[in-house]
């Protein structure tokens, strides 16, 4: 006869959710790979070639710092592979390779590894090596190529294997290569110091020049919906922040039509669909208090309009996504919701 019941009483977590870390991460890379696809279609052999050579510098950074550590192989959580795959997708497809692999170890290496490895960095490290490549390499990380060039898949960007501090060749490099190198402004470029707007269906499908995997705003959207149904990340921060760059850049197209862009230029151009939907949401730089991901999402949307229209550079996503994450500590605390039962204090007279 089977006695009573027994009631075993345990420490926190009761909840366990079977969707592991590396589940996560996984289905982040799954996402990446249209926007890599699609970016090598637009831009050819060279954007194949950034990819896997960033891609190759964070994971092979990773691992030799887990040799020099004598810490337990981490490239099975992706998140190595996602660092490099949104690295390069924010680089010209022109960029050196041997910038772009500087850029990777930097990533991990600052970005990762000095903070503690995975679930403490403070900063996206995508972001750390992108802003990195900003200060270091400036020129080569400003100079863009066109899209759809007929001559992108059988032949390299003459900069793409530019050596180390050398100027790049005067042609194409490949296979009966003999197109003379040609640079493209991007749509933010032109619409800041040209007040030339781009038509809205070319940024919506990607058919611009701009950064290897920034302009197909579609293909990001699904993307990340697919992440989305699947509970891989939290729609509330790319939701806070395109509809507050939405509302503040059609305020000022309000104010002046002529000058300021029109909403949904915004939207569509540049790096804020990648940087809203990929890299906003990283789950240790961003808070997870429900006010705190709202509020943490309008600012990041906030200052990338306004970095946009009165700062001295065309594109502002990376610096708003950087400063959000400095300011998510705070964000959270002062979000937090009052335990159950908690009385609050009452000031002294």
């Amino acid at each position: 006869m089977a006695g009573p019941p027994r009631i075993e009483i345990r420490s926190s977590p009761h909840i366990h959710d079977p969707v592991s870390v590396d589940v996560i991460m996984r289905h982040v890379v799954y996402a990446l790979v249209p926007v890599c696809v699609f970016a090598v279609y637009l831009f050819g052999l060279s954007a194949a070639l950034l990819i896997v050579t960033v891609l190759g510098a964070c994971l092979l950074t990773e691992h030799l710092f887990n040799r020099f550590a004598q810490k337990p192989n981490s490239l099975g959580d992706f998140s190595a592979a996602i660092t490099g795959l949104l690295l390069a997708l924010t680089l010209p497809p022109g960029f050196p390779l041997w910038m772009g692999a500087t850029a990777g170890f930097i990533a991990i290496a600052l970005g990762k590894v000095l903070f503690g490895g995975l679930g403490q960095n403070v900063f996206n490290p995508a972001l750390v090596g992108r802003a990195f490549a900003q200060a270091a390499f400036p020129v080569a990380i400003t100079t863009w190529s066109p899209a759809l060039a007929p001559w992108r898949l059988s032949a390299l960007i003459p900069s793409t294997l530019t050596p180390p501090f050398m100027l790049p060749a005067a042609g194409m490099a490949g296979p009966g290569a003999t197109v003379d190198a040609v640079s493209s402004a991007t749509p933010l470029a032109l619409q800041k110091f040209d007040h030339v707007t781009t038509n809205t269906l070319d940024l919506f499908t990607g058919m611009t020049s701009g950064s290897t995997g920034e302009t197909a705003a579609l293909l990001i959207l699904l993307c990340g919906a697919y992440l989305a149904l699947r509970r891989m990340l939290d729609w509330r921060i790319p939701a806070g922040m395109l509809g507050s760059a939405f509302a503040v850049s059609g305020g000022f197209y309000l104010i002046d039509a002529v000058k300021y862009p029109d909403p949904l230029f915004t939207l569509f151009s540049g790096g804020l669909m990648l940087g809203a939907v990929f890299m906003a949401t990283d789950v240790v730089a961003s808070p997870l208090t429900p006010r705190g991901v709202w509020i943490y999402g309008a600012l990041m949307g906030v200052l990338t309009v306004l970095i946009r229209l009165f700062g001295g550079l065309p594109e502002g996503v990376m610096y708003a996504i950087l400063i959000g994450n400095a300011a998510s500590p705070l964000i959270a605390v002062l979000t937090q919701p009052r335990a159950f039962g908690e009385v609050k204090r009452k000031k002294p007279i």
